[in-house]
């Protein structure tokens, strides 16, 4: 699936990604390749995706923490919205 997490300042990160951990409003939930359509609210915590392998079409920011194939980052909320395979976290 694609993912773009996009800050007021800057851009994340944008690229391809095979799973999304993500921290809603009632608790950690995960977003997988080909997930029905959702729109969430998402509060202080931790965004963890795990890269599809394809690295060299991703943009990334030097702020995100990577280990390994998984990347984390810090967000103070936001709002997710993933359709058509296409993950868009707007972060704070």
């Amino acid at each position: 699936m694609k993912l773009e997490i996009i800050t007021p300042e800057s851009s994340l990160f944008k690229g391809e990604v095979t799973s999304v951990t993500l921290p809603g409003l009632d608790g950690v939930f995960q977003v997988l390749n080909n997930h029905a359509p959702i729109i969430s609210s998402l509060k202080n915590g931790e965004v963890v995706f795990e890269l599809s392998g394809n690295e060299t079409d991703a943009e990334m920011s030097n702020s995100l923490i990577r280990s390994g194939s998984k990347v984390h980052a810090i967000i103070k909320g936001g709002v997710a919205e993933l359709n058509n395979n296409r993950l868009v976290i707007l972060a704070e």
